[in-house]
């Protein structure tokens, strides 16, 4: 039996769901931005990018608590490489989310291909279900389910990728409408293969802490 001298920085699971919790505001934006249509829709994305932006903002402060508080700890509660790839990781679906939305209002996009509703409805389930399982990992418990779950979703987000670049090519829009639509649907799909990589580095820590 080993004798544990040195408590074990537990906060890190605390500032993992807060890092998750604010996906699912970013992703709720992506939501908020497919509705905004009609007269005034360019001011409600102009508010919408700049929540997202505050989102994103908070989200980098947790992610430095998160390496703050790893180089300050002397015993952590898993792998030190692992806390920072999962901490490391989460950040990134957020910047993937902003950088969509930063695009959509910087090349001024009134209307979005309506496969991005899948994206994004693709990400709000992925943002839930990395919420629900970041207030898991204290256990190291029925975690499984969630990763196959977004596993999934990616392989889902990558067909709606596919169909979306074949709507995108089909001749229906011009060169230029093209290279910004892309932008734009490229970030969302970074968003999803972010979130797979949450999971799988998730996944990775719960077989070795096994």
């Amino acid at each position: 039996m080993k004798l544990r001298l040195t408590p074990r920085e537990t906060s890190f699971y605390d500032l993992f769901a807060e890092q998750a919790d604010n996906l699912v505001v970013g992703a709720n934006l992506l939501t908020e931005l497919l509705g905004a249509a009609g007269p005034g829709a360019a001011a409600e994305r102009t508010r919408i990018a700049e929540r997202m932006r505050a989102a994103e903002h908070t989200a980098d402060e947790t992610t430095h608590k998160v390496y703050n508080t790893l180089n300050s700890s002397f015993i952590t509660p898993f792998d030190r490489e692992d806390i920072y790839a999962l901490a490391s990781s989460l950040d990134d679906v957020m910047d993937e989310m902003e950088e969509a939305v930063d695009l959509v209002n910087l090349y001024g996009v009134e209307t979005l291909p309506s496969g991005v509703a899948d994206q994004v409805d693709t990400l709000v389930r992925a943002a839930e279900l990395t919420a629900q399982a970041m207030r898991k990992l204290r256990a190291m418990k029925d975690l499984s389910e969630y990763w196959i779950e977004v596993n999934r979703l990616e392989n889902a987000a990558d067909q709606s990728y596919r169909k979306l670049l074949a709507h995108l090519f089909s001749g229906e829009y011009d060169a230029l409408t093209v290279m910004k639509l892309k932008e734009v649907v490229d970030s969302l799909e970074g968003a999803a293969d972010a979130f797979e990589h949450v999971a799988n580095t998730v996944e990775s820590i719960v077989v070795k802490e096994s």
